[in-house]
């Protein structure tokens, strides 16, 4: 049986980042990008990027990384492209798609380890949800293979909310604010810094 895959979401066009490209920018002399797709191949599964078509700068940055890049033909028609794009991209037999969005770095290794192994131990049945501490929902979502016909019919930029909220997923709790944090806008990265 294949082991769930890991989709890396990186097609977006960082426009809230007014210029700037928020996955090209630098933690610790390393483009975000790289640094959550080396988080993501260090579980050990396999993994899916989303790119704008072409790739350009975002697939020079992941040089040397054993990941699947998936063009999205139209990035500008939301997250939902990027899923469509990236669910249809994995191989037959998939159990499972743990889908990451590439501007959290917060999230490590351990996190991806920790959601991958409640959706085996749930026989990647559910959805599974990381958390905060507090129980606020967050990124990333594993989704079971049954759910892959409907992430693929998704449209817009609200991802698949509206299908995680009616499958009751199941929440995973990560460390700290690690599954609310991300890099949207120049005062998001400033106060991550800072």
């Amino acid at each position: 049986m294949r082991a769930p895959a890991i989709l890396l979401l990186a097609a977006g066009a960082s426009r809230r980042m007014r210029g700037a490209d928020k996955l090209l920018m630098k933690v610790d002399d390393q483009a975000l990008l790289a640094r959550m797709a080396e988080r993501a191949l260090a579980t050990g599964h396999p993994v899916f990027v989303t790119l704008p078509e072409g790739g350009g700068p975002r697939k020079a940055a992941l040089a040397g990384l054993k990941v699947t890049p998936v063009a999205v033909a139209k990035p500008e028609r939301g997250m939902s492209a990027s899923i469509r794009a990236g669910i249809e991209a994995l191989p037959p037999g998939t159990p499972a798609a743990l889908i990451m969005l590439a501007d959290m770095p917060e999230i490590t290794t351990a996190d991806l380890d920790t959601l991958l192994a409640a959706s085996a131990r749930a026989g990647h049945r559910r959805i599974i949800r990381a958390t905060g501490e507090d129980g606020t929902p967050g990124n990333p979502v594993l989704f079971p293979a049954r759910l892959f016909p409907a992430l693929k019919t998704l449209k817009g930029d609200q991802g698949a909310r509206a299908l995680v909220k009616q499958e009751n997923p199941l929440p995973v709790p990560l460390p700290g604010r690690h599954a609310l944090i991300d890099l949207d806008t120049p005062e998001d990265w400033q106060a991550w810094q800072g």
